[in-house]
């Protein structure tokens, strides 16, 4: 069973760090809404660190999380940002007392990896959704997910893709997150199970070559072979190659997966785009696609 932590009521403490890249800017809008959602929040010391590209050292990062991770008073941790720098230090981290008193995490991106650890190796739940560095930009429903998913209200999406979807029915255990945090940590404690899962995929940056192999790799390694369902979310900001590949990054990833039989939805409001709409990863979800329309539901 995977362990749910609590979800929050107004009044309880939050607290934000920054475990890869330092932020150029304030979150003081971030601040605010959760203040306006009823809940303390605590400013760890990563937030404002500056280290070269990172938040502070790997050192000081890692210290910020534990100290929030060990404070039972502490009911949620947000990433202030992604970036690069969690695999950094991600070994070095204690969830002794983590384990006994679970709390949700937040974040996406490079935040991928400390999501992945926590369904993988503490068999806990977690939540993919906007960051603070994101707020200024999030859409309104984006963050009013990220409230309901924290709150425990029921979640529902519903939306209409423009790429041909293979259309069914499924439901199962969510997972997923950025497709280069997912194929870093293959191999690794952090490495999630796939068998039997719904798996969401978004990625920023990157060209069509890039993810091609990527998604190949999944598939050598016979990761993509037993899902339930595969949910394809933005692939945005795309590297120019200098040879044109041939192939938008939802035709890669189609040619890819093409061959399996379980339904799969592209152009899903995950990602880095204004409308990220929160994921529970760990979460039982029903997924329902048809040509174009797709609804999902968390349980």
């Amino acid at each position: 069973m995977i362990k749910q932590p609590a979800y929050l009521k107004k009044g309880d403490k939050i607290a934000i760090v920054s475990p890869a890249k330092k932020l150029p800017k304030k979150i003081d809008q971030a601040v605010a809404l959760f203040q306006q959602w009823g809940l303390e929040v605590i400013i760890g010391e990563s937030v404002y660190a500056d280290y070269h590209q990172f938040a502070g050292t790997d050192q000081l990062r890692t210290q910020d999380i534990q100290n929030f991770l060990d404070d039972t008073s502490v009911k949620a941790i947000i990433a202030a940002r992604g970036g690069y720098g969690t695999i950094r230090i991600i070994d070095e981290l204690d969830f002794t007392v983590f384990r006994e008193s679970p709390k949700w995490i937040v974040g996406f991106s490079d935040i991928t990896v400390l999501l992945s650890h926590l369904f993988s190796a503490e068999n806990t739940q977690s939540i993919h959704a906007q960051m603070p560095y994101t707020f200024e930009e999030a859409t309104p429903d984006s963050l009013e997910s990220l409230r309901k998913a924290l709150f425990g209200e029921p979640l529902h999406y519903e939306y209409t893709s423009t790429f041909k979807n293979r259309a069914g029915k499924a439901e199962g255990i969510l997972i997923g997150g950025n497709l280069t945090l997912l194929a870093m940590v293959q191999g690794s404690v952090s490495e999630m199970d796939y068998t039997d899962k719904i798996l969401f995929l978004e990625d920023v940056g990157e060209g069509e070559a890039s993810i091609d192999r990527m998604m190949r790799m999944l598939k050598r390694s016979g990761k993509l072979a037993k899902l339930k369902g595969l949910i394809v979310g933005a692939f945005n900001e795309l590297e120019v190659e200098k040879i044109p590949f041939g192939q938008t990054p939802e035709e890669v990833i189609w040619e890819v997966v093409k061959e399996y039989d379980y339904p799969v939805c592209f152009n899903f409001p995950t990602g880095h785009i204004d409308d990220n709409k929160a994921m529970v990863l760990g979460k039982i979800v029903k997924l329902s696609i048809d040509q174009h329309c797709i609804s999902m539901d968390k349980f």
